[in-house]
C-alpha cells in the first residue's frame, strides 16, 4: 500500500527569461556604427513582458503542485538584478550564465548557451519561455532550445493544464487556437493572453536576498568559445544604420495655378510623377 502521507514533489520548472531595455525609454537607444549592436548603457533593463507571463505561468503551477522552479538568463552580471525580482516574485533558484564570449550571439548561439545551462542545472521537466522578446521578436529561441534538448515544444501558449506525465494546451495561430498535447519533458512559450503576471511581495523581497545566485562562464557549461557569442553565430548584421527623421521644407510662392505648375515640374523631376 502507498504511504499516503509522503508527498509526491511537483514537476521541476525552468523559467528562461531576458533582461531587456526598458520600453518606456526605448528613445534613449543608439546604436553601435561599428559593432552593430544596440548601446543598451543609457537605458536600465526590465524582464521581458512575455517572460513575466511565463514566470507566472509556473508559479500558479507551484501553488497547486509544489513545483520547484529555477528562473535561468544568459546575461551580463548586471541582470542578478532581474533574477532576484524573479525570486522575489516565487521562484526557488536563479542561475546567471555570463561571460564576455556571449556577447553578440544570434538566437541560435543564445539558445546553444541555455540549452547547456538547463542541461548543468540538471535538466527540467517543463522549461517556460516567453513567446518572444520586445528586443528581438524573432521567437526563435524558444523552439531551439527544445531542438538542442531534444524535447517537444508547444509555442504561442495561452492556457495551459498539466496531466499525469503530459500537458494540454491551447496555442494561438493565423486561424485561431490550436490545441496540442504532449508528453514531459517539454518546453513551452507564453503569449501575454495566459495569464496577468503579479508583482513581487516585500517577504518575497527579503527572501530573494538570502538565495545566491548561480553564476557560470562558457568553460562552466563546457562550451566552446567558438560555438557561442558572435563567434558562433551563424546570422550576422551586415549593415545597421539610424533613420533620419529630419525633413526638408520648401515654401512656394505665386498664384494657386503657378505653385500647382511649380509643384508638378519638381514632383516629375524628383520623379514622383511620370
Amino acid at each position: 500500500m502507498a504511504d499516503k502521507s509522503k508527498k509526491i514533489p511537483g514537476p521541476h520548472i525552468v523559467v528562461c527569461i531576458k533582461p531587456v531595455p526598458d520600453p518606456a525609454r526605448w528613445d534613449k537607444l543608439e546604436l553601435d556604427p561599428d559593432t552593430m549592436l544596440l548601446n543598451r548603457n543609457e537605458v536600465p533593463a526590465v524582464i521581458n513582458a512575455l517572460d513575466l507571463n511565463a514566470l507566472e505561468q509556473a508559479l500558479a503551477i507551484k501553488e497547486t503542485s509544489g513545483a520547484r522552479i529555477s528562473v535561468l538568463t544568459m546575461a551580463p552580471a548586471a541582470a542578478e538584478d532581474e533574477l532576484r525580482e524573479a525570486l522575489a516574485m516565487g521562484c526557488d533558484g536563479a542561475y546567471l550564465a555570463s561571460d564576455r564570449a556571449f556577447a553578440g550571439a544570434d538566437t541560435l548561439a543564445t539558445a546553444r548557451c541555455l540549452a547547456a545551462a538547463i542541461a548543468k542545472i540538471g535538466g527540467a521537466d517543463l522549461v517556460f519561455c516567453g513567446g518572444y522578446s520586445v528586443d528581438g521578436s524573432t521567437a526563435q529561441v524558444g523552439p531551439q532550445i527544445a531542438e538542442l534538448l531534444g524535447i517537444p515544444d508547444l509555442t504561442h501558449v495561452v492556457s495551459l493544464e498539466l496531466a499525469g506525465h503530459g500537458l494540454r494546451a491551447a496555442c494561438k495561430v493565423e486561424e485561431g487556437t490550436l490545441v496540442a498535447e504532449c508528453d514531459l519533458p517539454a518546453l513551452v512559450t507564453f503569449d501575454r493572453e495566459a495569464n496577468r503576471p503579479r508583482l513581487p511581495t516585500m517577504p518575497g523581497i527579503r527572501r530573494a536576498r538570502a538565495i545566491a545566485v548561480i553564476s557560470w562562464n562558457a568553460i562552466d557549461l563546457g562550451l566552446d568559445p567558438d560555438s557561442v557569442g558572435l563567434k558562433g553565430s551563424p546570422t550576422q548584421m551586415l549593415s545597421v544604420f539610424t533613420q533620419s527623421h529630419g525633413r526638408k521644407g520648401e515654401v512656394l510662392s505665386g498664384s494657386a495655378a503657378e505653385m500647382a505648375d511649380t509643384l508638378v515640374a519638381k514632383l516629375r523631376a524628383d520623379k514622383a510623377l511620370d
